[in-house]
């Protein structure tokens, strides 16, 4: 699936919300930069962060329950 499929289908996760999804972005990069495991079946070390956390929040693994945790 090409990079503008996945974030069309990320984008519709959040309700078309920008914000909220680069936010969840933002929470999900740093958590794989400190080594958390993807939860899509990507590597780490040849794909880039950003695409790993968008396939995840555009599968459904991740979305606004992540940054209410990271907050806590």
């Amino acid at each position: 699936m090409r990079i503008e499929q996945i974030a069309s289908k990320a984008l519709e996760k959040v309700n078309f919300d920008r914000y909220l999804l680069s936010n969840i972005l933002f929470v999900r990069i740093d958590e794989l930069s400190r080594g958390a495991k993807p939860l899509v079946n990507k590597n780490v070390k040849s794909d880039k962060l950003s695409d790993i956390a968008l396939l995840e929040v555009a599968e459904g693994k991740i979305g606004l329950e992540k940054i209410e945790d990271f907050k806590n």
